[in-house]
């Protein structure tokens, strides 16, 4: 019978102690690789513009992930305001802006995990949860002692730091990054970081170190493991080839991909003229055909 990590950290009770660690990180912020160095307990502000309070625009039960998130109840999504990228495409501009979204205590944050439980979902997936990873860990510790027993999803740009993620072995089950870029220039030009290819693959190594290829039940439900997100853009600035190369030859061509195609012009894509329309079949299918011949098979969700 599937035991989700942190349930059997918990038992040990280094569940609680990874909640004190993360929660010290706070106090002069280098959660993520911007490395701020703010005290956000003193509701200082960084790159993210998050202080100590966790900042939540919505949870429930959500159909629109991949299909081994999703099943047959939904994958138990919440969804954290503010953002450590800055992209100028951003799809939901509104809460990585720190627009929209209310103020959760501890407390509420668990009570939410375990609601979504009780309602059936399949996981608790965690969206754009890096900057509030000592907060989500706390809440762990609470929802875990009162029945939470469902895979954690870390559902993430890919701008991760590797101190922070081996804070977070064996507590999240499932990781699924996005990979956006595999150019440096386009990187800060889109998402106002230019270390981003750099950071993001050795993020990925190590969460691909931590739980593995993708693992599911006998109803196809995921379990654990690594599912990699890949955005095409119009024009072939996702620079897809250098993201499949990536991923078949230093992670592994049987990872489970999703290539999306719903890119649309948001935010602030108006302003440049290269992201000013949605992407073509043609170019869809090009970014398949890449995959392919990297040997990898790409789940199209």
């Amino acid at each position: 019978m599937f035991q989700p990590g942190y349930k059997r950290l918990q038992q040990k009770d280094i569940l609680k102690k990874r909640a004190e660690q993360l929660k010290e990180m706070l106090e002069s912020c280098d959660l993520c690789p911007h490395l701020c160095g703010v005290d956000r307990q003193k509701n200082k502000l960084g790159f993210c513009r998050s202080t100590k309070d966790v900042v939540i625009a919505s949870y429930s039960p959500h159909f629109g992930e991949e299909k081994p998130l999703v099943g047959k109840n939904g994958s138990g999504t919440i969804f954290f305001s503010h953002c450590n990228l800055r992209c100028v495409y951003c799809q939901n501009y509104d809460i990585s802006c720190g627009l929209y979204g209310h103020k959760a205590t501890i407390e509420e944050l668990s009570d939410m995990m375990l609601d979504l439980q009780e309602r059936g979902c399949h996981n608790i997936n965690l969206v754009t949860p890096t900057h509030f990873v000592p907060q989500i860990v706390e809440a762990l510790v609470t929802a875990a002692e009162n029945g939470l027993s469902i895979p954690l999803v870390y559902n993430t740009g890919g701008y991760e730091s590797i101190k922070t993620l081996k804070l977070l072995e064996n507590i999240v089950d499932i990781y699924m990054p996005d990979i956006k870029y595999g150019d440096e220039h386009r990187a800060k030009k889109y998402s106002g970081i230019k270390d981003y290819p750099e950071v993001v693959k050795k993020a990925v190594k190590e969460m691909h170190r931590q739980v593995g290829n993708l693992i599911t039940d006998e109803k196809g439900i995921a379990q654990r493991g690594l599912i990699i997100r890949h955005l095409v853009l119009p024009n072939g600035l996702s620079d897809t080839e250098k993201v499949m190369k990536f991923i078949a030859e230093e992670i592994s061509p049987d990872t489970y991909v999703n290539i999306m195609a719903q890119y649309h012009p948001a935010h602030k894509a108006h302003v440049h003229p290269d992201l000013d329309r949605r992407v073509t079949l043609q170019e869809y299918q090009e970014a398949v055909r890449i995959a392919l011949t990297y040997g990898i098979k790409p789940n199209p969700d």
